[in-house]
């Protein structure tokens, strides 16, 4: 299952809540501006609370955060 989730974890075999965890933290990623009240809606909806959401934000933009400071610094380069 995890070269499935590394290849597209939208067709792996993950529950509805994963995904759309999943959904918000590549849309965080991508562009954070762009998070609206309406993806945190559809967290609710999966189950997660606003201290569920506010973990997976914060894990999801510390990875972000220290990634961008190894590959400025050029850590893990040859």
């Amino acid at each position: 299952m995890v070269n499935l989730l590394r290849k597209d974890y939208r067709t792996a075999p993950i529950s509805e809540q994963d995904r759309v965890m999943l959904d918000y933290v590549v849309k965080l990623t991508k562009d954070a501006t762009l998070c609206r009240p309406e993806d945190h809606a559809r967290l609710r909806a999966v189950g997660f609370d606003d201290k569920g959401i506010l973990q997976i934000t914060l894990i999801a933009a510390w990875f972000n955060y220290i990634n961008k400071v190894a590959d400025a610094l050029g850590v893990g380069r040859d």
